[in-house]
């Protein structure tokens, strides 16, 4: 039965469709004031990131958080997934993060940490998430990664030289029970830039099927180097736009960009 109040099915049924709609819209300004709160601003580094979901709502995930010991700790992730259920679990992912960055001294830890807490409701759902966690030590210019099956960074270098990054294993969250991870450090100089990204940056198609791909992405970090972080940004989306030309795409599309600049 319907309210008495509504003569006919459809009359319930649009109003109804009224309100999912508007509460969908009060769930993307929600995720999108969380995801796009104030950059912090940090001693050596520019630092930039933006979510473009394919629907109204994504799972993509970023967030940066200032250690005590004045790191900056960067965390970019992808829940499987599209739309509300998957927005849910970026919520979930966000509030763990938070809990559990405060108190682990690295990335590898905090991994590992997230894990044990989410595993158990993520096997339930029969879900799981891809996250990178990365440490910018301002004074030793190091940046410390670990990866829960995300994508290792792009780091192109002051000659605009794609810098290959030691690879490192780690089991999405969800993935196993009790899982550990891997940990790498690399040096950073000035003018380097670093661009965190899910996949649906080289992944988006144009209207012929054919996809962004890795290389028209270093080719384009390349191009934009000299660019402050927000203009990099700025133009790596311009890039992808022209790309895909209109086309919808079928996952969110999500990047976070380190500058490493003189004080």
């Amino acid at each position: 039965m319907f309210p008495k109040h509504f003569q006919t099915f459809e009359q319930y049924n649009g109003q109804m469709d009224k309100v999912l709609a508007r509460e969908i819209k009060q769930a993307r300004n929600i995720q999108m004031k969380l995801l796009n709160a104030p950059k912090p601003e940090i001693d050596s580094g520019e630092i930039t990131g933006v979510s473009i979901p394919a629907r109204l709502i994504g799972g993509d995930y970023f967030d940066f958080h200032i250690m005590p010991n004045g790191k900056i700790r960067i965390v970019i992730g992808d829940v499987m997934g599209k739309g509300i259920p998957a927005a849910m679990l970026m919520i979930l992912t966000r509030g763990v993060f938070r809990s559990s960055t405060e108190h682990q001294a690295s990335p590898s830890k905090t991994l590992k940490v997230m894990n044990d807490a989410m595993y158990d409701d993520l096997r339930r759902l029969g879900s799981f998430v891809t996250l990178l966690c990365a440490d910018w030590d301002p004074e030793a210019k190091t940046l410390t990664y670990a990866s829960a099956g995300h994508n290792l960074p792009v780091v192109i270098d002051r000659n605009q030289n794609n810098k290959k990054l030691p690879s490192i294993k780690g089991v999405m969250l969800g993935g196993l029970p009790q899982a550990s991870y891997q940990e790498e450090t690399i040096s950073l100089y000035e003018e380097d830039v670093i661009f965190f990204y899910t996949d649906g940056i080289i992944e988006a198609q144009n209207k012929h099927g054919e996809l962004f791909k890795m290389d028209r992405l270093i080719l384009s970090l390349q191009q934009y180097q000299d660019y402050e972080a927000k203009e990099i940004e700025e133009a790596i989306q311009e890039e992808i736009r022209k790309f895909t030309n209109g086309v919808i795409q079928k996952d969110d599309i999500t990047m976070v960009i380190l500058k490493i600049v003189n004080n």
